[in-house]
């Protein structure tokens, strides 16, 4: 086939001219400036057209090879037929890309500091919200809210649970939705085509023995034979601890230190009891410093972490006599510190992980012979239930067990004494006999009066 400057442009021209390129452009002999031109990269389908105004206008179409012939042909008779309704197809097409590069280059913090900011500061917690996004998502604020991505997200999820003071996946959650937020308030104001994480979720990691306790639906107390066996393993713990180490020592590591001579093996016995003791969660005991504690006056004072963002003030939990003896023979075992964790991980000197417990516990449950559904947390539940049997009044156990509403101490212990409001009503029947009775006597002495 010869090359010339006019053809049908079909499949089998254009394979041709593909081999014998042509040195000008080539015109379609049906659609008017519908072309091809050659270049070294290959053939480039074009059109030629000129708008209402008579300005002439060229439109690229594609490269043949991405776009076969008949999709080329489709493309250029749906912008002539755009042309012939007076529009212009480049023009439009340029709108499109200016619009996605606008929508590029709108970033997180342009909308933060500027429309989201007027939305939420009308909203009663709205300054809260603009800082958690501010704080939690800093290393985005500059990137186009369109571009944020679920690999963008996992990567957020997994550096915050990998930090030095790893946050409860509640927390991350919380932040999560505020950015959430502010992208469906973009997208639904079409500042943002869409919200790029609408379908994107964080993953919740493997549940702590906090958090499967939050969610059982049933909270216990341990019975006293219960508490018995509790004990018996702590001791079971320490002994096998003691066993192990004797038989290293005489096994060629002598320079182990002796355990025989300490009251507490490691800091597994003095944890578990400080739970039992005071109720506290487990992450606050895991965080809990040495100038937190004040063995004298025997009272701990610090920010509860679970609600730390609602209740940044630090709060006062007094220490039994137990408790503050647990504490203090583990600080004199420890070499009186003035500072620095409680209990510390021996091996980083930092906190421990959040699930550091689980191996321990389990290991003191099955020396107890205790049930192996029965959670570290039943602790502090069982530190709260013998509390309000024992007589306490619901708001003293609310503010020990550091909850941030009472509801919480109401919903789940005051059925713990099904006698209580049962002798409400017996005192009020008493004294209301008293009265009767009271009654009953004056009319008899008015009765003797005047006989």
């Amino acid at each position: 086939m010869a090359n010339t400057g006019k053809m049908k442009l079909t499949g089998k021209a254009l394979e041709q001219l593909t081999k014998e390129p042509p040195s000008e452009n080539v015109f379609d002999t049906e659609l008017a400036g519908y072309h091809v031109r050659p270049g070294k990269r290959g053939l480039t389908f074009r059109l030629f057209y000129r708008t209402k105004t008579g300005k002439q206008r060229i439109l690229t179409i594609g490269r043949y090879g991405t776009l076969t012939a008949t999709q080329a042909r489709k493309n250029a008779t749906e912008a002539l037929a755009t042309v012939a309704q007076g529009g212009d197809p480049r023009a439009e097409i340029e709108a499109v890309k200016a619009e996605n590069l606008r929508q590029q280059q709108l970033t997180l913090r342009a909308y933060l500091v500027g429309p989201y900011s007027a939305y939420q500061n009308r909203r009663k917690d709205g300054a809260g919200t603009l800082r958690r996004i501010e704080k939690d998502f800093a290393d985005w604020l500059d990137k186009p809210m369109c571009d944020i991505t679920r690999a963008d997200v996992e990567r957020w999820q997994a550096e915050q649970e990998k930090a030095t003071k790893p946050r409860a996946f509640s927390t991350l959650k919380r932040s999560y939705d505020a950015l959430r937020g502010l992208l469906a308030h973009a997208a639904e104001r079409e500042v943002i085509p869409s919200n790029p994480l609408v379908r994107i979720s964080l993953q919740r990691p493997a549940l702590t023995d906090e958090e499967i306790a939050e969610q059982a639906s049933q909270r216990r107390y341990l019975e006293p034979s219960e508490i018995t066996a509790l004990f018996a393993g702590l001791e079971a713990y320490q002994n096998e601890k003691r066993k192990k180490r004797t038989n290293s020592r005489a096994h060629g590591k002598a320079y182990l230190p002796n355990l025989d001579n300490v009251i507490y093996v490691d800091h597994v016995v003095p944890w578990v009891l400080t739970m039992y003791y005071t109720g506290l969660r487990p992450g606050d005991i895991t965080g809990l410093y040495w100038v937190q504690i004040n063995l004298k006056s025997k009272i701990i004072r610090k920010t509860i972490e679970k609600t730390a963002h609602h209740h940044p003030e630090p709060m006062n939990f007094p220490l039994s006599n137990a408790a503050a003896s647990v504490l203090g023979t583990w600080h004199l075992q420890q070499g009186s510190p003035k500072s620095g964790l409680v209990f510390p991980n021996p091996q980083t000197g930092k906190r421990f992980d959040p699930t550091a417990m689980q191996k321990p516990w389990a290991k003191i449950r099955s020396f107890a012979e205790l049930p192996d559904d029965l959670v570290l947390y039943t602790l502090r539940h069982n530190f709260a239930s013998q509390l309000v049997m024992a007589g306490a009044d619901l708001l003293t156990v609310s503010k020990l067990m550091a909850h941030s509403d009472i509801q919480t101490t109401i919903k789940y212990y005051a059925h713990l004494r099904p006698d209580h409001t049962r002798d409400i009503v017996e005192l009020f029947a008493q004294q209301m006999n008293m009265q009767d009775n009271l009654l009953i006597a004056n009319r008899h002495n008015e009765a003797n009066k005047i006989a």
